[in-house]
């Protein structure tokens, strides 16, 4: 809290920065994709209910929509790579007791981020096991239900997905915890993403469970800050109607529709962009102290910050 206290320019510009670039980039491909495929989305909007789309207005559409998507997920990991490797900057002046700039830190974060995204695709590997498993669980569950089939095949899947998802998210668990130093080691000693790694494994080694549960109370902490932002956004958006134009008549065709909705999509857009501010900022504050904090126990890091305090900040690139 001191220091989001003592930086919140640097943070909140270097997130108002990157997140809004990133509002910026997918609303303009959305628009784009809208000029080059309007005519089609308005031709199937105007169909009715029996009729069914065309292969020449499907295809195109799925396509912009597709490429929209993928747009979207490259700026939002570039995003969330970005705002690690800021907050990693911060401390490392933070630490020292120093002021800096959001020149400086943008410049330092910017350099890290080719590998500081490398070492949370790695992390987020993790996660892909268990996941995959209890997604497969899930379906295999839904596609028995709604068909009632109770065949051998979809007891074997479903049983094979949730038995799978809850053996193998321990060792998720482990292995996530084992790894959360990483960020912070790309940042604060340049490593290389499988160097980060093996860094943050050594750090944690004799202190998971420490780390582990103060880890847990900060995402926790904002999980429940960023449900308590959804909350009046959510609330907002019930007025969509409003928002995105006139009120709905009594049999509004597909288009109107679309476009009172556009409101509630531009809000839950606005409240997502908080949120996800929230989520990649306090976590990777509270990492970025343990990964201090392991240094000082184990590697006697006291002494040499104490040192580097004693030289002068250089806004030097």
């Amino acid at each position: 809290m001191s220091t989001i206290g003592r930086y919140w320019k640097q943070l909140f510009g270097v997130g108002l920065a990157v997140y809004g670039g990133a509002l910026i980039t997918v609303g303009a491909t959305a628009l784009i994709g809208y000029f080059a495929v309007g005519d089609r989305l308005h031709r199937i909007l105007s169909l009715s209910a029996e009729e069914d789309p065309s292969s020449k207005d499907l295809s195109p559409l799925l396509i912009a929509l597709g490429t929209v998507w993928l747009v979207a997920a490259v700026a939002f990991v570039i995003s969330t790579a970005m705002m690690y490797a800021t907050v990693a900057a911060v401390l490392q002046e933070a630490v020292l007791g120093r002021p800096t700039t959001f020149s400086v830190i943008w410049r330092r974060a910017w350099a890290r981020v080719p590998a500081l995204t490398g070492t949370v695709a790695l992390t987020a590997l993790i996660a892909v096991i268990p996941v995959a498993l209890a997604v497969i669980g899930f379906f295999a569950f839904v596609i028995g239900a709604f068909t009632l089939a109770h065949g051998s095949s979809v007891v074997l899947w479903t049983s094979l997905g949730f038995l799978g998802a809850l053996v193998t998210a321990p060792l998720a668990a482990w292995l996530w915890v084992k790894f959360s130093l990483a960020p912070s080691a790309v940042v604060f000693e340049g490593q290389r993403p499988m160097a980060a790694l093996r860094r943050s494994s050594q750090l944690v080694r004799g202190d998971w469970w420490r780390i582990s549960g103060i880890s847990l109370l900060a995402y926790g902490m904002a999980a429940a800050t960023n449900y308590i932002i959804q909350v009046p956004f959510s609330f907002l958006g019930m007025f969509s109607g409003f928002i995105g134009g006139s009120p709905l008549d009594d049999d509004p065709n597909p288009t109107a529709i679309a476009f009172a909705m556009s409101g509630y999509v531009v809000i839950l857009f606005l409240s997502q962009l908080i949120g996800q501010f929230v989520s990649a900022t306090f976590p990777q504050l509270v990492t970025g102290l343990l990964y201090v904090d392991r240094r000082m126990r184990t590697e006697n890091l006291g002494p040499v910050l104490a040192e580097a305090a004693a030289v002068p900040p250089q806004y030097n690139p």
